[in-house]
């Protein structure tokens, strides 16, 4: 049987800059919430040579995923899974952000790790922002609430956002606590699932020149100055970064967090030595 890779929020950016990276033996699913640059994705795999296949999903629905998950298993050995789906701040409010990029990192490794077997992957896709947090915000007994009692979960993560002040500043807060989730959440993942045979990590972007990286450009854009070379990074050096993180030949590389910010998390403390 051939080998499956799955994207979600592979429709675009640098979940379709990932695609472009993959083997071209194995087969390609891109997943997302829009159908119609879903299958402009696919045109543009299949233009490449790759099998490609389009399908929706939201990834803040569990059965949407179990679904896509049961379809792609339906194609082959699903051997890598690119968790890329997600939203910004200046796209939903903090309850939205945390259902889709905390729990939905919940649904995806849940649901693929059932269907994958030995030599799988799974890559979670957070954010330098997870870095961001004050101390006293994170909190591993919350997290855990995310498997046991998702509705708490959700109550206590947006009463430590809604401590900030104006809407945005209180999205942003629930998304850096919903990406610093997902740091958390992978590792956790990798030694349960170690066992199996399945490698899981997380890798960390800065403020990437996608069309959601330009949405958050104006706030998010005040880091670029503590950035290596002070630019936003380009959805094909991520794409790259992603397809070699979940590369075959990395088998020893797991439950770590890889931060691929153009120095920008470090140069804030460096910079101001």
């Amino acid at each position: 049987m051939s080998d499956v890779c799955v994207i979600t929020g592979g429709g675009s950016g640098m979940g379709l800059a990932a695609a472009k990276c993959m083997p071209k033996d194995k087969i390609i699913f891109v997943s997302g919430r829009t159908v119609s640059k879903l299958e402009n994705a696919v045109k543009e795999l299949k233009e490449l040579g790759y099998e490609a296949f389009p399908c929706a999903c939201d990834t803040s629905d569990r059965e949407s995923v179990r679904r896509l998950a049961e379809y792609a298993k339906t194609k082959g050995d699903v051997k890598t899974v690119i968790n890329a789906a997600g939203m910004s701040p200046n796209m939903a409010d903090g309850e939205k952000l945390l259902k889709v990029n905390a729990l939905g990192t919940v649904y995806v490794n849940q649901e693929f790790a059932r269907v994958m077997d030995k030599g799988g992957v799974i890559v979670d896709i957070s954010s330098n922002s997870a870095y961001a947090l004050p101390g006293f915000l994170i909190s591993k007994r919350t997290y855990a609430l995310a498997e046991t009692d998702e509705d708490k979960f959700i109550k206590k993560l947006l009463k430590k956002a809604n401590l900030a002040k104006g809407d945005y500043q209180k999205a942003g807060f629930a998304y850096a606590l919903s990406k610093n989730f997902v740091v958390w959440y992978a590792q956790k993942c990798a030694f349960e699932y170690g066992s199996k045979g399945i490698r899981v990590c997380s890798l960390s972007p800065g403020l990437i020149a996608t069309d959601m990286g330009k949405l958050e450009e104006k706030e998010g854009g005040a880091l670029l100055k503590y950035a290596a070379e002070k630019r936003m990074g380009t959805p094909e050096e991520l794409g790259f970064a992603i397809a070699m993180v979940a590369d075959e030949r990395n088998g020893y590389l797991a439950g770590v967090d890889i931060l691929v910010d153009g120095g920008s998390t470090n140069g804030k403390a460096f910079l101001k030595r």
